[in-house]
């Protein structure tokens, strides 16, 4: 018993609050401590913050780096601290201008352990992230020459290439190269690029200056707003008097910048925010959508009347007489019309396809737009040779393809705009959830005592940290922030996915984009820009879009050598039919009236050049992970790119953490039994004052129970305690009142001579038969209570684990609690296998054990002692009220932190990937029977074959219908199973 309790004793728990545990969001404020809420922005956007690295050693658990944590966040201007006992390192972020590296080094001391500050750990930051938008991707061909041409760049350290989104991720060193040098080695490739964003901590605006009449003007203004904290880059285009500024959020802010501009120049500059965002990637992508759609309504203007020329009116005998006019030898009219229409198609509207061709070919790859012009040109200088041997001979009577290449180009394009349309709405889930920010907010102005001096309505990108902004009811929140006045309820469902309205009263914090429900808030922006969690949320979501699932390599592999295979197949097509001909291994019945066995082999291989479709098999992956990565977002399932998705799919085997994740994370007293005489009420005062300085969790939890006694009173305080001892993994001792004060586990009573009686005994193994942690407390030296602790089950924590079983998926709770409780807590859920008082390395270590027996393991966990075992783990799922260390070492963020959501994660990638097997299926089997139909494999049995104009329409059908196969998934409902659980969850308080 002994040993069981001293284990307990050393297990940390991050999660506190109230019993349902409020979710996590991953831009939640920080304040420093020792300064108050209300302060902490103005010291913040006034002075910069500073990061030192200390080595501290003697740290044996978490409770050890919790009360490391505890001591330096109570140092005043400390902004945040973390603990990683695992590596005995601890990472702060402080203000110099209030405390120092050497007081926080000697702080850590003073709690008992080495500290040594690391030098220049943190200060060299090497790397850099751009994102970059690139225009005129159209197969896997070009965005893998696009990320060979980057990855050749010396400085750059990591590169993502998306042809779904149409973009790249760069991490590059800034001391070797400029994001300038990346646009231009991209615009090298062929492709226009476009800079998205750079660094993590970047916001940007856009700004229209009016009154400019010089570019001196212009150059007055950019030099104004340079000297400027906290501005990094500035952009002008002078054309539109445009001003793109990239600054730091937590430094300045866009009123900033109008101000500066219109006192620059004496009032005469007024500067307002560029129409439609400054021209933003959804403007590009738009224009993108209207130049297909403008190219192919005037491929039709020139295609529909060759068309007809060709194969309707050949039908009718007074237009046929006239079309078949001969002007020269055998040269008639119809031709003439066919060779001066289909010309504009060919070479001005089927322009890009030669642009695409040739950039492509002088990097040494080959893309669609290869086989595209290679068929298209065959066919028209073909048919422009047949016209002009028409026009000298007086006996030939050829057939010219001239509708074929016009056909061809305009299916084509009508293929390629249907699938930028399509690929737009696989993005939706990011543009709804940059449509969650209001478009515009009431900015309040205060007087020193916090009085409504004035309300002012401004553009919702103008506000800035510290600006105090109205909320009234039914309104969305402008901004992450907290609380100023008011009470209401916030809907946070469009963030979280949690339905359950969200109480908000004074201190609390919001996120931006969420909907509040019923009374006027005055809230304190804390994080604007690119710091909220409404962008980081966005960001999160756009990174694992970019991220390419392991089965993509499949498509790559097969895309190096898809173009110049079916180059190949093509010219051996046209060779076998035209020398079959020529030899006569065909009857000549075969061959149509209106052509010769050379024309008939030429359509034959035309057919197969342009059938054979790479873009299909480029799409099938990325456009399945981005519907189904912002699905996930949509359902409060954060999933972090398409190698989490693939892995989840084959999950097997789930590790639980039991406390914060099976449990709801919040120890809460349950029972007292008392073997003095003694007023309830002095015995908490005691056991309070003694454990208001421990950090553990259930000392929290009767700190908590204590101030039930006190309830005249917000915040009592605790009588002195002298002399406190914390005995870590048994309890702590003080002296308060003079009396000696011993609250721990039953090592900690027999370590000091004090007797247990078998009343006592007899509690404390009914209490561990129920789950729960029995607590002795001695008084002078004498056993005087026993307390109950208990960390109630989360709401149908039993049923899902039942629902996993259904889905064959084994489940196994690891640790570090004692025995006793651990294995009642996994029969209470229904899981046979326990393995308890695991350190965190033994956790990752079980991960490992399991997955060397052929498990596909998924680790579900809340703190920092399950991060390395998230880390080892084939999917990390980090519950989403857990710790920041939890969050950045999982694939999955379940931002509601209810266990369903682990069996949503399962399920959704299942679907996913299952989508992304039928696309390849389609993808491959379209070319696998669409070739050897276009080779005129039918042929000789049945007579069909498949004109080059309709396997071009064939071949822009089957990339648009893959990415129609991805955008199902944009219907996912959650299990049937589940619903009944969220109904349960409301209830449950």
């Amino acid at each position: 018993m002994a040993t069981k309790l001293l284990a307990l004793a050393c297990i940390r728990n991050e999660s506190y609050g109230n019993l349902s545990p409020r979710p996590h969001y991953p831009s939640m404020p920080k304040y420093p401590k020792g300064v108050s809420a209300e302060e902490t922005a103005n010291v913040e956007s006034s002075m910069s913050k500073a990061k030192a690295m200390y080595a501290v050693m003697g740290m044996t658990c978490s409770a050890c780096a919790g009360s490391v944590e505890k001591a330096i966040k109570r140092l005043p201007g400390i902004h945040d601290a973390v603990v990683d006992v695992l590596n005995n390192r601890a990472l702060v972020l402080f203000y110099p201008s209030f405390v120092n590296e050497e007081t926080i080094r000697e702080t850590i001391e003073d709690v008992g352990f080495q500290a040594t500050l690391i030098q220049d750990e943190t200060s060299d930051k090497s790397t850099q992230l751009c994102r970059i938008g690139i225009n005129g991707m159209t197969c896997t061909t070009c965005s893998t020459t696009v990320e060979k041409a980057l990855q050749a760049i010396p400085g750059v350290q990591n590169v993502r290439v998306a042809l779904a989104t149409e973009a790249a991720e760069v991490h590059y060193d800034p001391k070797i190269l400029n994001y300038n040098q990346i646009l231009a080695a991209i615009e090298d490739t062929g492709f226009e690029a476009t800079l998205i964003s750079t660094g993590e901590d970047m916001s940007k605006i856009h700004l229209q200056v009016d009154g400019i009449r010089t570019d001196h003007s212009m150059r007055m203004i950019e030099n104004s707003l340079q000297a400027l904290p906290g501005v990094h880059g500035i952009g002008v285009d002078s054309g539109v008097h445009k001003i793109a500024i990239s600054y730091k959020p937590d430094m300045t802010g866009p009123r900033n910048f109008m101000k500066v501009i219109e006192s620059t120049g004496s009032g005469r500059f007024k500067a307002r925010i560029f129409p439609e965002g400054g021209g933003g990637r959804e403007n590009l992508k738009q224009e993108e959508i209207k130049q297909y759609y403008r190219s192919f309504l005037w491929s039709l203007v020139f295609t529909i009347p060759v068309f007809l020329t060709s194969m309707v009116f050949m039908y009718i005998p007074g237009i046929k007489h006239g079309l078949d006019t001969k002007i020269v030898n055998m040269l008639t009219i119809g031709e003439i019309i066919r060779w001066v229409l289909s010309t504009p198609v060919q070479f001005i509207i089927g322009r890009r396809f030669y642009t695409g061709s040739y950039k492509a070919l002088r990097h040494g790859s080959a893309n669609m737009d290869v086989l595209i012009a290679l068929g298209t040109n065959t066919a028209y200088f073909y048919s422009v040779y047949s016209v002009l041997r028409a026009a000298t001979a007086p006996h030939f009577e050829g057939t010219d393809f001239f509708e074929t290449s016009s056909m061809l180009i305009s299916f084509i394009l009508l293929g390629k705009y249907l699938e930028v349309l399509a690929k737009g709405k696989t993005s939706e889930a990011i543009a709804k959830l940059m449509d969650l920010a209001p478009e515009t907010a009431t900015l309040l102005t205060l007087d020193e005592d916090g009085n409504v001096i004035s309300e002012e309505e401004i553009d919702s990108r103008l506000i800035q940290r510290n600006d105090v902004i109205k909320i009234i009811p039914g309104a969305k929140v402008a901004s992450d922030g907290y609380v100023l006045w008011g009470q209401s309820h916030v809907n946070e469902s469009m963030i979280t996915g949690e339905a359950r309205p969200v109480a908000k009263r004074k201190g609390d914090t919001v996120i931006g984009g969420t909907v509040n429900e019923n009374g006027v808030l005055h809230i304190k922006a804390t994080r604007v820009g690119s710091e909220s969690a409404l962008a980081q949320i966005v960001r999160l979501v756009e990174s694992a879009q970019m991220a390419k699932a392991p089965v993509q390599k499949f498509a790559d592999r097969i895309s190096k050598y898809f173009v110049p295979l079916v180059i190949i197949l093509s010219f051996s097509t046209w060779l076998a039919w035209f020398l079959a001909g020529k030899f006569h291994g065909y009857p000549e019945s075969w061959i149509p009236s209106s052509m010769d066995s050379f024309q008939l082999a030429l359509q034959f291989g035309i057919s197969v050049m342009v059938i054979a479709c790479p873009c299909a098999l480029g799409l099938a992956t990325p456009t399945a992970v981005m519907v189904g990565t912002g699905v996930g977002a949509s359902q409060g399932v954060l999933i972090k790119g398409g190698q989490a998705l693939e892995s989840a799919h084959k999950v097997n085997c789930i590790v639980f953490d039991k406390t914060g994740t099976l449990t709801v994370g919040k120890p809460v007293v349950v029972n007292t039994k008392l073997f003095k005489n003694m007023v309830l009420r002095d015995f908490y005062e005691l056991i309070a004052a003694t454990e208001a300085n421990s950090e553990h969790p259930l000392a929290k939890a009767i700190v908590e129970y204590a101030k039930k006694f006190r309830e005249d009173e917000d915040n009592p305080l605790w009588p002195e305690a002298h002399d406190f001892i914390s005995i870590t993994g048994h309890g702590v001792k003080a002296t308060v009142h003079n009396k000696e004060t011993m609250v721990g586990n039953k090592s900690l009573m027999l370590d000091n001579n004090i007797d247990i009686p078998p009343d006592a005994e007899e509690m404390l193994a009914e209490t561990e038969g129920m789950a729960q942690t029995g607590i002795l407390v001695s008084i002078d030296g004498e056993l005087t209570g026993v307390l109950a602790i208990s960390d109630p089950l989360k709401p149908g924590a039993h049923e899902v684990i039942s629902i996993l079983k259904s889905m064959q998926v084994r489940s196994i709770v690891v640790t570090g609690d004692n025995w006793g409780t651990a294995k009642s807590i996994a029969n209470e859920v229904g899981i046979e296998d326990v393995i308890a008082e695991a350190k965190p390395e033994q956790k990752a270590e079980k991960v490992k054990e399991l997955q060397a027996s052929g498990y596909t393991v998924a680790m579900v966990g809340d703190g920092i002692n399950d991060s390395p075992a998230l880390v080892a783990a084939d999917v990390g799922m980090a519950i989403g009220a857990g710790t920041d260390i939890a969050i950045e070492a999982a694939d999955i963020v379940l931002m509601k932190s209810n266990l369903e959501d682990v069996i949503t994660a399962i399920d959704l990638s299942r679907k996913t990937f299952s989508r992304i097997r039928l696309n390849y299926i389609w993808a491959l089997g379209y070319n696998l029977l669409g070739i050897p139909v276009a080779a005129g494999a039918l042929f000789p049995t049945t007579g069909f074959r498949l004109p080059p104009w309709i396997a071009g329409a064939a071949m822009a059908a089957s990339s648009v219908s893959v990415v129609c196969c991805s955008l199902l998934l944009k219907y996912y409902k959650r299990p049937k199973k589940l619903n009944n659980l969220e109904i349960r969850g409301i209830m449950i308080e």
